[in-house]
């Protein structure tokens, strides 16, 4: 299975170089959806795998200082939440990328020479002088947004996620899985990020995570978990980051390709855990304490959306939502 699904994502890496068509096809292919909750709105944009050659590709490489981006990135793929007062998070390839290490290569092993031969042929390769992160490991928590007067304030605190109400089966208004980009490291792993969001009546959750694989090196899981309740002044965001080296895990080697199992064994090297506090807002209306729902929609009748697969991992890779 995992060989037919490598072949799949060469083609269709292939089809993207080849397809023609200026930037406004392109954007014609996108899918955007939007979904109005009491004060927030959240924006989803999927659409194409960027480019091998032209503009698009250009500017978006000009941005980093990376001599080399994934295979696969989704450049123009968008998860917004944008609170009316102007402030709000996103998630996006751009700035997940500005974090990768583009002058030291993080992973001093054999596979790291394995990997540079492996693309030999490859013109970006040839010109590579000096290393960088090849894994392309990024501690990317999503980007805040606002005006000078609304900008959302990080704090460190010791208040931590209720889990226990995340794993109650609340109706699911919205949710959305999106892929920011993906590399399968020259065939000796992967390297992926992804972004899921779920929108209950009166709150929401997100899990964005980074899932990196070096075959018969290292596995490392970067997490990170952002919780709203609809009372609250404020946003939870949990960071965490796992990792271990292949043959130190005592596991079935089937897990190794499994995110949401393999992270239960890791070791946490890392953990951050941040309050993301909302500016003081004049609006006598209130609207920051109202239900998340739609207006006017009764929560009786509300229906869910995208039903398949919406379980967003909650803690340590447990799959319940």
């Amino acid at each position: 299975m995992s060989r037919i699904l490598s072949l799949f994502k060469h083609c269709h890496i292939f089809l993207s170089k080849m397809m023609g068509g200026d930037s406004t096809a392109a954007k014609a292919r996108s899918v955007t959806e939007k979904f109005q909750f009491g004060p927030w709105r959240c924006t989803s944009i999927k659409s194409h795998i960027l480019k091998s050659e032209g503009p698009d590709r250009e500017r978006f490489e000009s941005q980093l200082e990376l001599p080399q981006v994934p295979e696969m990135v989704f450049a123009d793929n968008l998860l917004r939440l944008e609170h009316s007062a102007g402030f709000g998070l996103e998630f996006n390839a751009l700035d997940a990328l500005r974090l990768v290490d583009p002058r030291n290569d993080l992973l001093k092993v054999a596979v790291s020479d394995a990997w540079r031969q492996a693309r030999s042929d490859c013109e970006h390769i040839k010109d590579v002088i000096k290393p960088f992160d090849w894994t392309y490991t990024t501690d990317y928590k999503g980007s805040l947004f606002g005006t000078n007067e609304t900008q959302l304030k990080v704090e460190p605190t010791t208040e931590r996620i209720d889990l226990e109400k995340l794993k109650k089966r609340d109706k699911i208004m919205f949710y959305e899985d999106m892929l920011l980009f993906e590399d399968e490291l020259a065939d000796n792993g992967t390297s992926e990020l992804n972004v899921k969001i779920r929108i209950m009546p009166s709150s929401f959750f997100i899990l964005l995570r980074l899932f990196m694989r070096v075959d018969g090196v290292m596995i490392r899981v970067n997490e990170t978990r952002i919780y709203h309740e609809v009372d609250q002044d404020y946003i939870l965001r949990e960071y965490s980051s796992r990792d271990n080296q292949i043959k130190d895990l005592k596991v079935s080697p089937h897990l190794l390709t499994e995110p949401n199992e393999i992270v239960k064994h890791l070791t946490i090297r890392k953990e951050e855990f941040h309050k993301l506090i909302f500016p003081v807002i004049n609006d006598t209306s209130d609207n920051t304490k109202q239900s998340l729902l739609p207006d006017g929609q009764d929560p009786s009748q509300s229906t869910e959306t995208k039903s398949q697969d919406t379980n967003i991992t909650t803690s340590g890779g447990s799959g319940e939502s």
